[in-house]
């Protein structure tokens, strides 16, 4: 590849909005830009295989704001992302009220339209919900709901290919290093070496492990993460995407009484376990929270079930965007944790700045520089699901 040259590992909805974003960017023009994707079909991509939601009730002002960015791109696209914005809830026992109280403070100065609401106020607007437990809710008056993830996917990949980019089919097997330490290209399991001036490590998942072959600590693994689709004759209207203090959570799936829900896992959480929906979790621990905070959903019928990867930055559960001190030539743009997809947008649009630019110009995302797993120094996301 030539000087200026730009190999993006991964095909997803990161690596798709990164070289959208760069081929769109003045600069960009001078860049050869390639996208390496081992499949087509994404069939096990996290972003073909999401719920696909955005909230603003995160943690960090950081995450905030680029949930607001993924937001704006999302309205533009208009019926192709399927945008349906009825907000986040997350619900609180006395034992949680306080925190929720403190999160709220934080979100309402980074500009979230988040409403803190009694049990009173949450049975007035949603009187199918059991409250008798809770003491409060945080529900996302607008700017929070679920999108078409799939159609943001593709408009990326789409936008990125009538701009110049060029997507390669085929499948990285290892990182190689020169004698500074520097990537020296990306070898394939067909025995191609890729070449180019910048790479960016954008494989979800597989990140860590590709990493490693290069003597690279990434700590980005797989976390199986089941869907479960559900029919209810309670049709929970208006239902927003709600977070239930036992961990559940669950939204509509239209109008005509499809939902979809999970959870945290029953089992073990294991690295990389089979795509296949954790068998028990559903009958064990989802349906009866579900029948708890929905009396209505007793009578429910479960329909069918998928299972995806979480891209899971096990340091701090956030996402992991720059280079690496050891490997300069190499940017991380991997390990989001459960809200890549949301915040792929903004992460392209950062990233495709600092390869032009040497520095961030929209928004800074230099909280989320790989340096912090080797100083130690954590920029934790509290609210991961």
């Amino acid at each position: 590849m030539s000087k200026g040259s730009v190999l993006i590992i991964g095909g997803g909805a990161i690596g798709s909005a990164i070289a959208a974003h760069l081929a769109h960017m003045p600069e960009g023009q001078s860049h050869s830009i390639t996208v390496l994707e081992r499949d087509a079909s994404y069939a096990q991509a996290s972003s073909a295989l999401s719920a696909a939601s955005i909230r603003q009730q995160f943690s960090t002002p950081l995450n905030i704001a680029l949930s607001q960015y993924g937001l704006q791109q999302l309205r533009a696209m208009g019926p192709d992302a399927s945008l349906v914005e009825r907000g986040y809830l997350y619900l609180a026992t006395p034992e949680g009220a306080d925190g929720l109280r403190e999160l709220h403070a934080l979100q309402c100065a980074a500009g979230a339209d988040i409403a803190l609401m009694t049990p009173a106020q949450l049975n007035q607007r949603w009187p199918w919900l059991a409250t008798q437990d809770l003491a409060l809710g945080s529900w996302g008056r607008s700017g929070e709901g679920w999108f078409d993830g799939w159609g943001l996917l593709q408009h990326e990949r789409r936008d990125a290919i009538q701009h110049g980019v060029r997507y390669l089919n085929a499948e990285a097997m290892a990182l190689e290093r020169d004698a500074t330490g520097a990537l020296a290209g990306v070898r394939c399991t067909d025995g191609t070496l890729l070449q180019a001036e910048h790479y960016v490590l954008a494989c979800g998942a597989w990140s860590g492990t590709l990493a490693a072959t290069a003597g690279l600590v990434v700590p980005v693994s797989g976390k199986r993460r089941s869907v479960y689709v559900f029919r209810s004759p309670e049709k929970a209207p208006d239902s927003p995407l709600l977070i239930d203090p036992s961990g559940l959570w669950f939204r509509p799936e239209g109008d005509d009484g499809l939902f979809i829900c999970g959870g945290p896992p029953l089992g073990p959480d294991d690295d990389f376990l089979p795509l296949d929906p954790e068998p028990d979790l559903f009958e064990e621990r989802l349906w009866p929270a579900l029948a708890e905070r929905v009396p209505g959903f007793e009578s429910l019928r479960p329909q069918r079930a998928w299972a995806g990867y979480y891209e899971m930055n096990s340091f701090d559960h956030n996402g992991l965007v720059g280079a690496l001190p050891e490997c300069p030539n190499l940017l991380l743009a991997c390990g989001f944790s459960g809200h890549g997809l949301q915040h792929a947008p903004g992460v392209g649009r950062g990233v495709a700045e600092l390869i032009s630019y040497g520095e961030y110009r929209s928004l800074d995302l230099a909280p989320l520089s790989p340096t912090r797993i080797a100083a130690g120094q954590p920029y934790r996301e509290l609210n991961v699901i």
